[in-house]
């Protein structure tokens, strides 16, 4: 995950950036406090969603208390998947995304995060960490704007949120700069949008 300890950077109106504000408490400690054995449905259902020769397909290095991908990570490498992990750039920029491989050496990065030594490529697949949901598509992060920015820039990329189901509320404020996902993927369903 990106950005996990970052003040909030926000474009939002001030009533919508403090209904999220409020939110964010709430979801990290929702996600904190999970049952991290239910991840592995997450995984599973990632695993039989996702194409290998979709190109290549951008994963997530987890921080201590977000669902591990790394299975996952392991299972796409073997199928002959591209599989790319983020990189978080200076604030104002979108992510950028290396090529992972299950021998690539990790680097530290900003605010925890670990990146792979690999060079850049574009991901056609975004999977996207969520602290919470709705049932329209909308993601709450943790408020930094880097995927906003990154899937922006990657407009024909699909985006496909996961979260664990607890991570679910009623409906997210959202913002100007706000994008719904694909699709987002518990461990008990796969939602989709549009």
């Amino acid at each position: 995950m990106v950005a996990p300890h970052a003040p909030h950077i926000s474009n939002d109106p001030p009533d919508i950036a403090a209904r999220k504000k409020a939110l964010r408490l709430r979801c990290v400690a929702a996600l904190r406090a999970r049952n991290v054995r239910l991840d592995h449905g997450i995984v599973r259902r990632l695993e039989a969603l996702l194409h290998p020769g979709a190109g290549p397909i951008a994963c997530v290095w987890p921080l201590a208390h977000e669902v591990d991908l790394r299975p996952l990570c392991h299972t796409l490498a073997q199928a002959g998947a591209n599989v790319v992990l983020p990189q978080t750039p200076p604030r104002g920029a979108p992510l950028v995304f290396r090529q992972w491989v299950p021998t690539s050496t990790m680097l530290a990065g900003r605010f925890g995060t670990h990146y792979p030594d690999g060079p850049i490529m574009e991901p056609r697949i975004v999977l996207v960490p969520l602290l919470g949901f709705d049932r329209t598509g909308n993601r709450l992060g943790y408020g930094g704007g880097y995927y906003d920015r990154t899937l922006a820039a990657l407009p024909h990329a699909a985006s496909i949120g996961y979260a664990p189901s607890t991570q679910e509320v009623a409906q997210l404020p959202c913002g100007p700069h706000d994008k719904p996902l694909s699709c987002i993927v518990t461990e008990k369903e796969v939602i989709r949008f549009g």
